[in-house]
């Protein structure tokens, strides 16, 4: 009977965050804008998007074009000007995260932006997205000496039933190569991330206790088990290959990886489980604000949410001209801001409510009462003193509150990328 009380609560809740994400997801078109302006002695992260592939694949829905050298070597100058203009605003950036796409298609150009974020910068701290194919010793080498602590490494799965269909085999090479290669770099970088996701529709519980086998055999220092997120378009094209997605074994997998794991590692976020301290895949959960910086990047700002074009001439136009590439903003409103600070406190597992209560002038409980009572009476969260803690039911609900929002933005992405018309970018909606 509890078992199916959880259920209900999981698929109302699950309903009531889609219509919730739909409207925080509704960006206000602009053309003259004011550009950030950082908090002065405040030091940010700065997130790079490289949207460059070789190959695409199926189920992606972040901002990625095939690859195309000479395009992809002029887009390197314009992320450069654009780094620069945020240097000149007077932002200062303590670590970086670089995502794709595949931020490694051309290692000599992503050095260097690395080095020159180094020198110009009180850089800490650099994570950076690759694939296997890139675990070469000319781009390990490269990216080692740019600077790079953690290194996240798409995997997916280590099964080649799934590779196929997902179409990363022939490009990646089996879960047996992928697996030696992973062996063979331990220790190289402070923490290499192995990237994975369940739920395929297709994936059995045996496919999933493999990819855990080959995990702990490794002894990864970090694995992050994405739950299969996928906007509205890319629901269809995976339908084609792999079937109808469902939503029904989702829990029994999540409850199988942290069965499996917890013993050795610990969870960063409900879905990042690490050996060591150190970076994660989920930034926003360590840095409040955050600039993005590329073609289909997003930044946090003084309570705002700025997107960069979607459009690879609008975005090399724009910074030719002195510009940002700014193309929307969503300004929030208080409760939103609190909402979501509560969301990603908490999906590292944890919130120190002095400190939420100090960083919105002791409004943070009494804007968020209802919620906070409902979330102890489910049983999500159990309090000491000012500290909040998910429980393992709470993490997996915060699994499904992750889930949605992403798959929200996914959505927001696939009407930015639907809205390019030629060389003219418009703004669906307006």
């Amino acid at each position: 009977m509890r078992e199916i009380f959880s259920m209900l609560v999981e698929r109302l809740f699950t309903k009531y965050l889609k219509h919730k994400n739909a409207a925080l997801l509704k960006f206000d078109e602009f053309e003259e804008f004011r550009t950030p302006v950082p908090e002065q002695g405040h030091k940010y992260l700065l997130y790079i998007h490289i949207p460059f592939c070789e190959e695409l694949c199926p189920y992606c829905s972040f901002n990625r074009y095939k690859l195309e050298r000479g395009v992809a070597k002029e887009y390197f100058k314009a992320l450069d000007r654009e780094i620069g203009l945020y240097r000149d605003q007077g932002f200062n950036f303590s670590s970086v995260y670089v995502g794709g796409g595949t931020p490694t298609v051309l290692p000599d150009e992503m050095a260097q932006i690395l080095l020159k974020l180094k020198d110009e910068f009180t850089v800490k701290e650099i994570s950076l997205e690759t694939n296997p194919n890139h675990l070469v010793d000319d781009v390990v080498r490269k990216m080692k000496q740019a600077g790079v602590n953690r290194l996240s490494v798409g995997v997916q799965s280590f099964d080649d039933g799934l590779l196929k269909k997902m179409e990363r085999f022939h490009k990646y090479g089996s879960g047996e190569e992928i697996k030696n290669k992973l062996g063979d770099l331990m220790g190289t970088f402070d923490t290499l991330n192995v990237d994975m996701i369940f739920n395929f529709p297709t994936q059995t519980l045996d496919m999933l206790e493999y990819d855990l086998e080959v995990i702990r055999g490794i002894r990864a220092d970090q694995a992050t088990f994405y739950p299969l997120m996928v906007s509205d378009v890319t629901r269809h094209e995976l339908a084609k290959r792999f079937g109808k997605i469902s939503y029904a074994q989702e829990k029994r997998f999540y409850d199988k990886i942290s069965d499996v794991l917890d013993s050795d590692y610990s969870c960063g976020t409900a879905w990042c489980f690490s050996r060591k301290k150190g970076m994660i895949d989920e930034y926003v959960v360590d840095y409040d604000e955050y600039v993005g910086v590329g073609s289909g990047s997003f930044g946090y700002v003084n309570g705002a949410c700025f997107a960069n074009t979607f459009s690879l001439q609008d975005y090399s136009n724009l910074l030719n001209s002195g510009k940002l590439p700014l193309m929307a903003k969503k300004a929030f409103r208080i409760k939103d801001r609190v909402s979501y600070y509560l969301m990603m406190k908490l999906f590292s597992t944890s919130l120190d409510m002095d400190e939420a209560e100090k960083k919105f002038n002791g409004k943070f409980q009494s804007l968020l009462f209802k919620e906070l009572a409902a979330l102890k009476l489910y049983g999500a969260l159990t309090q000491k003193g000012a500290k909040l803690n998910l429980t393992r039911k709470g993490r997996y609900l915060w699994v499904v509150m992750m889930r949605e929002f992403f798959t929200g933005v996914n959505n927001f992405r696939d009407i930015c990328r639907s809205a390019i018309d030629f060389n003219r970018l418009k703004f669906e909606g307006n």
